[in-house]
């Protein structure tokens, strides 16, 4: 299994950034996949994650309305689109099939900074 996860960077508050997750070494497109966070010393926490069709998708309340997951099960890639970018967003994303805490990506850093 290898996760890739990409597009992180430092982006002003209000600002935008996708970020993408490659998957490779397991049938993609037969997995609910998710989206984590996770800042220093706190815990990884779920942030959004999206049925293997993409029929339903879940948002945690914070992100709501402002973060969109899709994925593409051709490319084998996940995406995260990030509006309307808080400070509070900040965080090392991660991301991985829904419920499985092994087999972690690189993860890729969001700073929301002015």
């Amino acid at each position: 299994v290898q996760l890739v996860e990409s597009g992180g960077g430092l982006v002003q508050p209000g600002g935008s950034l996708e970020l993408s997750c490659a998957a490779s070494g397991f049938p993609f497109s037969n997995y609910d996949m998710s989206w984590y966070r996770q800042t220093p010393g706190k815990e990884r926490k779920l942030v959004a994650w999206i049925t293997t069709s993409s029929s339903d998708t879940f948002y945690t309340d914070s992100v709501k309305g402002r973060f969109t997951i899709s994925r593409d099960n051709a490319k084998s890639t996940m995406y995260l689109q990030m509006n309307s970018l808080k400070p509070e967003d900040t965080a090392e994303y991660y991301c991985n099939r829904r419920n499985f805490w092994y087999d972690w990506g690189q993860g890729t850093q969001v700073t929301v900074s002015s």
